[in-house]
């Protein structure tokens, strides 16, 4: 039997032999559910009779593949488990789709797809159907990822953006920016005197905890592309609230601050990767607060703001409140301002 190459070439999106080869040995070896190594047309799962799914998609694009903290497989679960994970559910499978490029090291795509395989046991879901398709030199950047998730919506559970109510209260699972700059720091080369980390990682088992403490919670959501900035003016229009956020109260690192401001950043509008944003009821703050903190991923977790009354035409959503006392519009980010992040 001839031996498998060192990289990815055109024969492997053939749908022949070198296909059958490429699906055994690294996706199938990597991945391994039952569903998939079934090897059918598509996955077939079993779901608790809730009555109710949610389901998502999403495509990875970010360059550098690896970076401090991660890499595009790790993002490329976690992004949708926790895409799913915001509407409540609990996230249970997964697809994958990969856009291979010829020549892409199988050494590279064999570590990219033993970070999802970690990733997705540490989330809890299985990965059961995919697909591969293979372009010519030049056309994928190495590779791109695509994941969609399925999850079961709990009977009782009903979260939306549009259910603030003024006096709620905003918490942020951690600090914020870390994926951004650690994007930043790599494609650009810069050295800062810690190395910053991606925090990359499912959140799915700390939205559940939250669920549990604070049962009326009204939404969750990721601050990805757009960061907190844009998380926030999305739950404000589609709540028609005003919300404020007190600047001292949210939590950044230092080296991330500074890299913020020595690049010109507003770390408001600063993707993040493995932080959540949720909306409770004043009454239910700190257990929610709690909950987080005593997750995996939350233990630098914060109320950064409240809900106010409905906002009338002309005037901001959004506002800041900074350590002088001063308030300053906190707009959606406009552009793109670090391309490629995820």
């Amino acid at each position: 039997m001839p031996t498998q190459p060192d990289t990815v070439l055109l024969g492997h999106g053939s749908g022949g032999q070198m296909m059958k080869r490429i699906i055994d040995d690294v996706f199938y070896e990597a991945f391994g559910s039952p569903e998939l190594l079934a090897g059918n047309d598509a996955g077939v799962a079993a779901l608790d009779p809730t009555g109710r799914l949610a389901m998502s998609t999403d495509s990875f694009v970010v360059t550098p593949r690896f970076f401090p903290g991660g890499d595009i497989g790790r993002l490329a679960v976690c992004g949708t488990v926790n895409d799913v994970a915001t509407s409540g559910a609990r996230p249970r499978y997964l697809s994958c789709g990969f856009i291979l490029e010829e020549g892409l090291p199988l050494a590279d795509l064999r570590r990219i797809c033993a970070s999802m395989a970690e990733a997705a046991r540490e989330a809890g879901v299985a990965i059961i159907t995919g697909d591969t398709k293979v372009v010519e030199r030049g056309g994928a950047d190495g590779l791109y990822i695509n994941t969609a998730g399925v999850g079961e919506v709990p009977e009782g559970v009903e979260l939306s953006g549009a259910a603030c109510r003024p006096g709620d209260v905003v918490l942020v699972s951690g600090t914020l920016g870390d994926h951004g700059i650690a994007i930043m720091s790599q494609r650009e080369g810069l050295a800062f005197g810690t190395t910053i980390e991606s925090d990359a990682a499912p959140l799915n088992h700390l939205i559940t905890a939250v669920l549990e403490a604070a049962p009326h919670t009204r939404c969750f959501r990721d601050p990805t592309r757009g960061g907190l900035a844009s998380t926030l003016n999305e739950f404000a229009s589609a709540s028609a609230v005003s919300i404020e956020v007190d600047e001292d109260a949210v939590p950044v690192r230092p080296e991330v601050r500074g890299a913020c401001e020595m690049l010109g950043y507003d770390v408001f509008q600063v993707a993040n990767e493995g932080k959540m944003v949720a909306v409770v009821p004043a009454e239910e703050a700190d257990a929610a607060l709690a909950a987080m903190r005593a997750s995996r991923y939350g233990e630098n977790a914060a109320i950064i703001g409240r809900v106010g009354e409905p906002f009338e035409g002309g005037r901001a959503p959004v506002r800041v409140r900074t350590a002088w006392g001063a308030t300053r519009v906190l707009d959606m980010l406009v552009g793109e301002q670090l391309p490629r992040i995820c």
